[in-house]
């Protein structure tokens, strides 16, 4: 998910974009553990886009707490 998609998202959407994110990244650190992953890349932009989906949702919430 780009972060022009996130950006249109509400607090609370974001939140689970952030989990869904870390429950995918978990999976996939068990793969590897097992070795199972084939493709070890997928590791590096899961948590890159949890890393986005953080800042953004940290974004969001100090935008309304400015407007408020």
């Amino acid at each position: 998910m780009n972060t022009t998609e996130l950006r249109q998202k509400d607090v609370a959407g974001l939140q689970v974009e952030v989990k869904e994110l870390q429950k995918a990244h978990f999976g996939l650190r068990m793969q590897r553990a097992t070795q199972q992953l084939t493709n070890t890349a997928t590791l590096r932009s899961t948590r890159r886009a949890i890393a986005r989906a953080k800042t953004i949702l940290a974004e969001t919430i100090i935008k309304q707490g400015a407007n408020k």
